[in-house]
């Protein structure tokens, strides 16, 4: 292993991954819990949550920060539809929603088999429009982050909505607590987070991967990578297939194989990460206080 101040390298194919010279900028300040970060290119701006402060941010390049939305009802992941619409999951009200270009919102789910929602945590969406999000507790433990309340589902979640008939599906039921998801380029395998170990050290702290199956279910699941320092959250691949997760300790990038090719390190615990810029070669890292960015060589693989 190869360290510095700013990367470890486990595998010398980590090194084609980044740029070596680049350097890890600090694009805001004074969040209490940043998560969810979200590119859109056709607007030029990265959207996040800042969850306590129940505030949806907004950065650009060329105006900075700003608040998006307040009150954001502890919104906390988001991503973007095949229409580029912003689709958020909310703690507050333990639902995901769907911001039309209006500006009015939708409801996409907030119920499953009669029963409320625990409370949503992170989203991506399918090339067939299907939206696919995990449902933890997090968001009721307590009131920092939601609404303290009992859970009403009986399991910890992964759903599919169908795009045409609303209907929604509990895909996986066996996570202690799911966490970020993300699908393989090709989109024959999902890769879902549980964060189990952030509340009880006995409970997983690694990422899963399911097989895809006609892009309705999951199948043959089995544990791709674990990760070394704290709890894997938010998780993103790249083009070439490479998963890249948060950490306590920054960022960690793993071959498809799950070989760990090595770290971003980063000075605070990262919640979340996105690929965005023109390009999509620039890493933004959500970590506790503050949104980072670095450039890498990599090319994120969500579209859009």
């Amino acid at each position: 292993m190869t360290t510095g101040s700013l990367y470890e390298i486990h595998d010398r194919r980590f090194g084609n991954l980044i740029v070596g010279s680049a350097r890890l900028e600090e694009l805001h300040s004074g969040c209490r819990w940043a998560e969810g970060p979200v590119w859109f290119n056709d607007a030029n701006q990265l959207l996040w949550s800042d969850i306590p402060n129940q505030r949806i941010m907004r950065w650009t390049p060329e105006g900075g920060v700003s608040v998006y939305r307040q009150p954001s009802n502890f919104s906390n992941g988001h991503t973007r539809d095949r229409q580029g619409r912003l689709v958020s999951c909310e703690h507050g009200t333990r639902r995901v929603t769907r911001t039309e270009i209006d500006g009015s919102v939708t409801v996409l789910a907030d119920s499953f088999e009669g029963k409320r929602l625990n409370s949503p945590n992170d989203v991506i969406v399918r090339s067939d429009g299907s939206v696919w999000f995990t449902d933890p507790t997090y968001g009721i433990l307590s009131d920092y982050e939601g609404y303290r309340s009992e859970p009403e589902q009986k399991t910890r979640n992964v759903y599919r909505l169908d795009p045409e008939s609303r209907e929604l599906t509990a895909v996986v039921t066996d996570f202690n607590q799911p966490n970020g998801l993300a699908f393989s380029p090709d989109e024959t395998t999902l890769y879902i987070a549980d964060s189990g170990a952030s509340h009880d050290a006995t409970l997983p702290r690694h990422i899963r991967a399911f097989d895809v199956v006609d892009g309705l279910s999951l199948a043959r699941g089995r544990v791709f990578a674990l990760i070394d320092k704290g709890i894997p959250d938010g998780i993103r691949t790249d083009i070439a297939g490479n998963l890249w997760s948060s950490a306590a300790d920054g960022v960690q990038c793993f071959a498809p194989d799950g070989t760990l090719l090595g770290k971003i390190l980063v000075p605070q615990t990262v919640a979340n990460l996105t690929f965005g810029g023109p390009r999509r070669n620039r890493l933004f890292i959500a970590a506790t206080n503050s949104l980072y960015s670095i450039y890498v060589t990599a090319k994120g693989a969500q579209v859009p």
